[in-house]
Parts: structure tokens; sequence; C-alpha cells
């Protein structure tokens, strides 16, 4: 009995530090942060550490991923997933004294369709206005280039 306990203690021991360590949705969750919100969608925390401490390990923790992308703002940092994971934002706020406040917000349909729709009638505006200025650009270069009638002898 004793030798399979050291076994599974060295097993667990063994496992690497990102599967060990708690996550929401996927997204992982700095240790030792205290929640205030937590909904199926949403997961605020604030850290004990401070704002350049969080995104080192937001940086480290997710520098496997292909698809997220770090934009640093006036007032925080914010982490957004372009790829299929289940979440779509961390965000890091810069503005607490007394910790890092981190967000992270689930993927869900309204953004999806929302983004699509804006693409798909974006579309038809640029094709409407460059319809309009080859309406203008014909109807100039027809005048300028116009035909005078013949005369019939």
């Amino acid at each position: 009995m004793k030798k399979l306990a050291v076994c599974i203690f060295l097993w667990v021991m063994m496992l690497p530090a990102g599967l060990k360590a708690e996550d929401f949705l996927g997204a992982p969750v700095i240790p030792g942060g205290k929640t205030t919100l937590q909904t199926e969608a949403r997961l605020e925390l604030t850290a004990t550490v401070s704002h350049d401490q969080a995104v080192e390990f937001y940086q480290k923790a997710l520098e496997g991923y292909q698809d997220i992308k770090f934009r640093d703002w006036k007032d925080a940092t914010y982490i957004e997933d372009d790829g299929s994971l289940k979440w779509h934002s961390i965000t890091i706020s810069k503005q607490d004294a007394e910790g890092a406040n981190i967000v992270i917000v689930k993927d869900n349909w309204t953004w999806i369709i929302g983004t699509l729709i804006l693409r798909y009638v974006g579309v038809f505006v640029v094709l409407l206005l460059l319809l309009v200025g080859m309406i203008i650009s014909g109807a100039i270069i027809s005048r300028f280039f116009k035909e005078e009638p013949q005369a019939s002898a």
C-alpha cells in the first residue's frame, strides 16, 4: 500500500505545472487569487501579484498557443484568443494598487454573430461606394468625350 501511495505521489509531482494549475474554461488562473465574481461565462478575481507579474504569468502560460494576442492599453492589458478556445479574453487592470484585477470572459455567440454581420454589411457598403464612384466618374468622362452629331450630306 505504501509503495502505491509513493508511486502516485511521484506521478503527481512529475505532472507539468500547467496541468496542476487552476483554470477557467481552459484559461489559466493565477494561483492564490481571490474570486470576486464567477458565473458560467465570466470570472473576476483579484490577484496578490502586480500587473506586470500577472502579464508575465500569462505570457508564460499561453506561449504555446498560436492565436493569442496581447494588447497593451492605457488602463489594462487585454489578452484575446482569435482561435477556437472556450474563452474569449483576459483583461488585466493596471489601476488597482492592492493587486491585479483579472477578468476572464467566455466566448459567446453574440460576439461571433455580430462580427460576422458587421463584416457582411461592410463588404456591401464598400461595393456600394465603388459603384457610386464608378457612376460619377463615368458621367464626368462621358461629358468630357461627348460625341458631336455628324451632319448628313
